[in-house]
Formats: C-alpha cells, structure tokens, sequence
C-alpha cells in the first residue's frame, strides 16, 4: 500500500462500515423490540410491533447497502476522507464522546460545565474565569429549564447527590 493510500479513508470501506453500523443500530431496536413485545394483543399490536419492523427495514437496507458497497470497486480509489480534513472534524467529535462519557459518570450538569468551558478555552481562546463562567451559566440553566421550569429529570451524576440536587 503507498504511502498516499495510508493517509485517507476509501469512499468504499465508509460504505461499509456504514451499512454495518446501521444495520448493528437496526439489530438493536428489534432486540428492545422484542423484550417489550411484538405480537398482537386483545387491544392491537404490541409496543415493540412497529418499531420490530422498522429495525427489520433498516437492517434490510443496510444489507443491500453492503452488498452495493462491496460491488462497486470505482469506490475503492475515491477518497472519502484525508488526514487535513479529518484534524477538524476530529477536534469537534472527540470533545462530544468526552462530553458522553462525562455525562455518564459525572452527570449532565457537571459534564455540561466542563464541556462549555473547555470548548471555550481551547477553541474560542477565552480566559479560564469567563469560560468556567459561562459553563456555570449554561448548566444553570439547563437545571432552570428542565428541572424547575419542566420538571423533567436529567441525568445526574455524584455531585449533584453530594451537593443534594435531585
């Protein structure tokens, strides 16, 4: 393999990990399809009936998806995407599965407040006060708008049970 061909995704192999993600996806919902069920009852179908067969479609998609994906060998030279234009795209994606990760272990709030003042420090150049400033701000009013306001419970994580928010 050339020295060229290292440095870019293949329009071909995103195709396929695509229709495998996908149909990986479509495998999920029939599976919380079929634990909530998907027959008929005395009053209709199920919870899970049509989301059953809308997973069933999706995986049929993907499927044939695939299979043009590994028929279509043009699509093995064109490049998807190249080591410039990945360095963007990579610096707004990795903060995101930082931010999810966070969210899960530290919760929403505290995972909100971090994500708000990295992103200003690192990509908007501000000062570390205004940046942690406004990421206070922007979790304070996510716990306004749906906790107060909404009443709708969020993720929380144990800092807010130390600090007895919930």
């Amino acid at each position: 393999m050339s020295e060229e061909n290292k440095r870019h995704l293949s329009r071909r192999a995103m195709e396929i990990a695509t229709a495998i993600a996908t149909a990986a996806a479509g495998g999920a919902i029939c599976y919380g399809a079929i634990e909530i069920g998907i027959g008929w009852t005395e009053t209709g179908p199920a919870p899970g009936y049509f989301p059953f067969y809308v997973g069933l479609l999706i995986i049929v998609g993907s499927l044939a998806n695939l299979v043009r994906a590994i028929s279509i060998r043009d699509w093995n030279t064109e490049i998807f995407l190249d080591i410039e234009h990945a360095r963007p795209i990579l610096a707004f994606a990795l903060p995101l599965v930082g931010f999810m990760i966070a969210t899960l272990l530290l919760g929403l709030y505290v995972a909100t407040l971090l994500y708000v003042s990295g992103a200003m420090i690192w990509q908007g150049g501000y000062r570390w006060w205004v940046a942690t400033l406004g990421g206070v701000a922007v979790a304070a009013a996510f716990y306004c708008i749906f906790e107060v306001a909404f009443q709708v419970p969020l993720l929380k994580g144990p800092i807010e049970g130390w600090l007895g928010i919930y």
